[in-house]
């Protein structure tokens, strides 16, 4: 009876112990301020727009764009500016006043800069910092002579030259 007694409160103290320090050793995953910071943003679905590009009086092409924004949950719905209409005059501002990409080396665009720029210029008009981070889903550069001279739909289809280039397009072209 004395030995069953003492089995049972071994069993006990062993089992409290590893309980006790199972609850020490264990620790909750520290959060770091960057997934913070992600948690409190929402994606900003941006729309296609075409931005013509002029060279002497005519429009010899058009940049196709679709980018989106990533902003603080909340600052979204309190915008006085209609996004869309405010990212058009920004990619006007920057693709055709700034001359951002040089079409005959479009290897040499700079997406970095592009980016920090459009969220700068974004953020500035806005009033203060809305514009978290710019996420290119297409730039594009369709010349007027692959359009057909602005004749009617013609018989073939083009592609557009890709300025940015994305993991899938890459992937594909190694193979």
């Amino acid at each position: 009876m004395i030995k069953l007694v003492l089995t049972g409160l071994w069993v006990c103290a062993v089992t409290l112990a590893s309980v006790y320090f199972s609850v020490q050793t264990a620790t909750a995953p520290a959060t770091s301020p960057d997934d913070a910071k992600k948690a409190q943003q929402e994606l900003v679905k941006g729309e296609s727009i075409n931005v013509p590009v002029i060279a002497n009086g005519q429009v010899t092409g058009y940049f196709l764009t679709r980018i989106s924004f990533m902003m603080e949950k909340g600052k979204v719905n309190a915008l006085q500016i209609p996004l869309p209409e405010l990212t058009t005059d920004e990619l006007f501002s920057l693709l055709i006043g700034n001359k951002a990409i040089d079409i005959a080396h479009v290897e040499s665009f700079d997406v970095a800069a592009f980016r920090s720029d459009l969220k700068k210029r974004m953020n500035e008009r806005l009033g203060g910092d809305y514009v978290a981070d710019v996420l290119i889903e297409q730039l594009d550069y369709l010349s007027k002579e692959e359009t057909h001279g602005g004749e009617s739909i013609g018989r073939k289809t083009v592609k557009p030259v890709k300025i940015v280039k994305d993991a899938t397009t890459d992937s594909a072209t190694a193979h």
